[in-house]
């Protein structure tokens, strides 16, 4: 019997893995197979993307592994797909338990892609640049003081964030760490950012959205020399307070790819139990 497809036929798929274990090599290994039986190239790929023409990225594992994809793909605008044998995350699609219903699928092109924006971080306004598809984040060194935060907005002076710290989250970060500090559910194309605090020495100080086409600027410092963490998505580095991040939306999105019958609000229902 003839599997191939003439969807799949010469369609090129990149395999995204960062931590393989028995289980999932199994998977992997099917998935594989079942793609190229319908005509498709699969690169098992990690670390880096080659120089290659990819019509889809296969990331393979959880929404962490998804955040890393997104970062190697970079600007190169290549739809990427998580696929989580055994769960449904909030960025990746589950994986069928048949995995040629999953190739057959992707092969198919019988799946959606949804634009997500990303935050463009700078320090103290000078390049290089960094991104992020969630969020980033400051906080305060386990052993530090008080962080304080200004925060300015196009300009305007919003408030003096005290605390253990503060989170600017794009839509498909606010399920993330700011839904745990009390932030609001964006949706993806809802065209906007929300900056929460976390604890909050003020208590009247709540998260705000603001437009994604807003200039922010966070001015830190603190009582006496101290270091904040900078964290990126799941990068993060150490830095003296008095640095000024800069955060505003990068120039390009990423195209975010699910199977049809899984969407942001599916996701909702089962990771946070709406259907009960």
């Amino acid at each position: 019997m003839d599997m191939s497809s003439s969807f799949g036929s010469g369609m090129r798929i990149a395999l995204y893995v960062r931590h393989i274990d028995e289980h999932l090599r199994e998977h992997l290994d099917g998935l594989v197979s079942a793609l190229e039986r319908r005509g498709a190239v699969a690169d098992e790929v990690g670390g880096s993307l080659p120089d290659e023409d990819y019509d889809l990225v296969l990331s393979i594992g959880g929404d962490g592994t998804l955040l890393s994809a997104v970062h190697v793909i970079g600007a190169r605008n290549i739809p990427v797909m998580g696929v989580n044998f055994g769960h449904l995350g909030f960025l990746t699609t589950a994986g069928h338990e048949d995995v040629d219903a999953l190739a057959e699928d992707i092969v198919g092109r019988r799946y959606s892609e949804e634009p997500r924006r990303l935050l463009r971080l700078s320090l103290d306004g000078v390049a290089p640049h960094l991104t992020a598809l969630n969020e980033v984040c400051l906080h305060r060194l386990d052993d530090g003081a008080l962080l304080y935060t200004d925060l300015y907005v196009d300009g305007d002076f919003v408030a003096t964030y005290a605390g253990d710290g503060l989170i600017v989250a794009t839509p498909t970060g606010s399920t993330a760490y700011s839904l745990s500090c009390g932030g609001p559910i964006l949706t993806p194309g809802s065209g906007c950012f929300v900056v929460t605090p976390i604890g909050a020495h003020n208590l009247t100080l709540r998260p705000i959205i603001v437009p994604d086409s807003a200039h922010l600027r966070l001015a830190t410092h603190s009582r006496g020399d101290g270091m904040f963490n900078l964290m990126s998505d799941s990068r993060r580095e150490h830095l003296p307070c008095g640095t000024e991040l800069h955060l505003m939306r990068a120039p390009h999105t990423v195209r975010v790819a699910r199977l049809h019958g899984q969407t942001f609000y599916t996701a909702i229902h089962q990771k946070l139990g709406w259907n009960f």
